[in-house]
């Protein structure tokens, strides 16, 4: 007979070759079969034996009958699911190989459909220790959203910054905020390439890359979960674009406080690797329907969760918490933001310069979002790698571009 096993590593199976097989030899057989030693194994009929967190509650599930007792007197038969604990690592072995059964397919064996099963479990680590954002660029994004959307409706942005070598720390410096149109319930984005080669040429020269993504959550939303499916989807997807392991989601929200007003709050998350993999393979349903539950994301196929075969996954298994640390950078965040209800002019321009005028030019000049306005009329190619120089190294800024920069503000 075939008892399924259902462990740590999903389910698998062990021939019992005589139906008067005992508790002993059944565990003698897992030895030789999936290669967990029999002083490794706790056996159960109880499911929450997967779910013990403490050596008392999984001794507690364990049979407790004599080891000569026979299977079939604990109702183990052929089909019966029996689960198994134990401790330590093992190797899995392979599936076995595909053969070929005629016109309509493949023959696949029961081990090859158990392989295709994906099993989706909570990741504790991520692969950043943390995220440190610049006080400046996390206000001016919040204060928008909060202060003239009043959080009615969601928005996003692409975060740039800097990974350090050797600490896993992820340090965001700037906020760039694309063409987008939102809803209480999603973000439309509406990407602009050009603009974006602009605003990548700049953060490259600023020695910085893209390192995460954060959106807002409107007021109107249900509580009871983290990320809604539409978000745990969009997050999923710019996660898997990246590229970048220590890639980061952020969150931000109100709060009710202690004396029920309301306050701003920040949450930072890594995707688990499962989802990541899980999206890149197409296991996602990326069509989703109106009134669908969204507290969880659903699979075009079965997959593993706890020992539950299902096609609906908590969004919260997907999420990998990630500290948040503050810090201030040297640019400055004063000049309007791009691609909001107001259309910048070169009056913004001039007012920049008007405000800034004690400063050094170069310190001036070191504002992400002006640097950007100022490469809608200059060479992203060699104008702004020059300039973007000059503000990494807070050199002097040549004079023909002072000239340059002066008569463009004086045109508004």
């Amino acid at each position: 007979m075939i008892v399924r096993i259902r462990s740590r590593d999903g389910l698998e199976r062990v021939s019992v070759p005589h139906p008067s097989a005992t508790i002993s030899d059944f565990k003698a057989l897992i030895e030789s079969q999936l290669q967990v030693p029999i002083h490794a194994q706790t056996i159960s009929l109880n499911q929450n034996l997967l779910l013990a967190k403490t050596q008392d509650q999984i001794d507690s599930l364990n049979i407790s009958s004599p080891p000569s007792t026979p299977l079939h007197t604990l109702g183990i038969v052929h089909g019966s699911v029996i689960f198994l604990y134990y401790e330590g690592e093992r190797t899995i072995p392979p599936p076995a190989c595909l053969t070929p059964a005629g016109s309509f397919g493949k023959k696949m064996t029961m081990d090859d459909l158990i392989a295709k099963q994906m099993r989706v479990s909570r990741q504790e680590t991520p692969h950043c220790d943390s995220v440190s954002f610049d006080r400046s660029a996390a206000s001016v994004f919040q204060s928008y959203v909060n202060e003239t959307l009043a959080f009615a409706v969601k928005r996003c942005g692409f975060m740039y910054g800097r990974v350090v070598d050797g600490e896993k720390k992820v340090m965001v410096d700037v906020i760039y905020e694309p063409p987008q149109q939102g809803t209480e319930r999603e973000v439309l984005l509406m990407r602009d390439e050009e603009e974006e080669r602009k605003v990548d040429a700049i953060c490259t020269g600023l020695g910085m890359k893209k390192v995460g993504f954060i959106f807002t959550q409107a007021i109107g939303r249900s509580d009871g979960y983290t990320m809604s499916d539409r978000e745990t989807l969009m997050a999923a997807q710019m996660h898997a674009d990246s590229g970048i392991e220590e890639w980061v989601t952020a969150i931000v929200k109100l709060e009710v406080n202690e004396d029920g007003g309301a306050d701003v709050h920040f949450e930072a998350f890594q995707m688990s690797d499962i989802c990541i993999r899980l999206f890149k393979e197409g296991w996602f349903v990326t069509e989703i329907e109106e009134g669908a539950d969204p507290k969880v994301s659903r699979m075009k196929d079965n997959v593993v969760v706890g020992v539950k075969d299902t096609k609906e996954v908590d969004n919260d298994f997907f999420l990998v918490l990630v500290k948040i640390f503050d810090h201030q950078c040297s640019l400055l965040t004063i000049f309007p933001v791009e691609n909001r209800i107001t259309t910048n002019t070169l009056r913004a321009l001039k007012s920049h310069l008007d405000k800034t005028r004690s400063l050094p030019y170069v310190k001036r000049i070191s504002d992400f979002h002006f640097l950007l306005f100022l490469a809608h009329y200059l060479d992203v190619n060699a104008d702004i790698p020059t300039l973007a120089s000059c503000v990494l190294g807070q050199t002097t800024v040549p004079e023909g571009y002072v000239l340059l920069i002066d008569s463009l503000a004086s045109q508004s």
